[in-house]
């Protein structure tokens, strides 16, 4: 257990408890505090999570919640916080609740109006962000890609036009199948970086335009092995490109008024260059 506890435990209280996705240096304190008072551990694998509790010699009880029996333990957990226990909402690593269970636990204790607090930690998502190299001003995180080539290359096609850096997470063993994907769909020239067995020994970062990150992954099986964060850049869209819905509104304003201010409008409305448009206008008037 902890030599000195620095935090004191609530009752009534719900409590989202990161731990470390790889390296078990990387638990705060106060998670360890909090994992050592409350009064059980829901947690997705409990032998899992006693190898956690058992390398900081931490004795509690721990309770299975799982994407199987959530609906089911939520009531049981919430009649717990009611009558005065605590309770520390443990995923297998990272994050809780991050691609993981835990959302019809929270909304149901939310509802009862019981506290839950969070307790910051590792989350492999905002790791892997925070050394892709890519814009994270604004991005999208859009959890497991599928594992069917099909309905994956269906999720790839959806963001094809996403301006934001987009995050998932997928098995190693499938990354040479989801690269080809991305390939097909995205193009080979779209930017991507996986981020493998963050925190770990073998911890991989390597970035590549989605054809040269194929043939790397072809060339070395040990990185088809472990975690994976994949992270793709997003869509740049080229101002001069004209598409067939800003053509649809350009020629329904010029029906109504001057091509100058049909352009203005247009190109307010999508971002593009006013000139471009104007050029096309004129085109579009000329061939008339």
């Amino acid at each position: 257990m902890t030599s000195s506890t620095l935090f004191q435990i609530s009752a009534n209280t719900l409590y989202i408890v990161a731990t470390p996705i790889g390296n078990l240096a990387d638990i705060s304190q106060r998670a360890l505090d909090i994992l050592a008072q409350v009064d059980v551990i829901a947690c997705e694998d409990t032998r899992h999570t006693q190898k956690l509790l058992n390398n900081f010699s931490i004795k509690n009880k721990t309770l299975s919640m799982h994407d199987h029996n959530e609906r089911q333990r939520q009531e049981y957990i919430g009649e717990l916080l009611q009558q005065g226990k605590s309770v520390a909402l443990v995923s297998d690593a990272g994050t809780p609740l991050i691609s993981d269970p835990g959302f019809h636990l929270v909304r149901h204790c939310r509802g009862l109006g019981l506290k839950v607090s969070p307790i910051p930690g590792a989350c492999a998502a905002i790791s892997a962000l925070s050394v892709a190299g890519l814009p994270t001003d604004r991005f999208t995180f859009e959890g497991f890609l599928p594992s069917k080539s099909i309905a994956r290359q269906s999720t790839l096609k959806s963001l094809e036009n996403e301006a934001r850096t987009m995050v998932f997470y997928d098995a190693p063993r499938r990354a040479i199948d989801t690269i080809k994907d991305i390939v097909e769909v995205l193009g080979g020239e779209r930017y991507v970086v996986i981020a493998r067995e963050l925190t770990k020994t073998f911890e991989t970062i390597h970035s590549d335009n989605a054809s040269n990150l194929l043939a790397w992954l072809t060339q070395d099986a040990n990185q088809l092995k472990g975690e994976m964060v994949l992270i793709i850049e997003g869509y740049h869209r080229d101002e001069n490109d004209i598409s067939p819905q800003i053509i649809s509104t350009l020629k329904l304003l010029l029906a109504e008024m001057k091509p100058k201010k049909a352009c203005a409008i247009t190109a307010e409305i999508y971002g593009v260059k006013k000139n471009t448009l104007y050029d096309f206008a004129l085109a579009l008037k000329n061939s008339h």
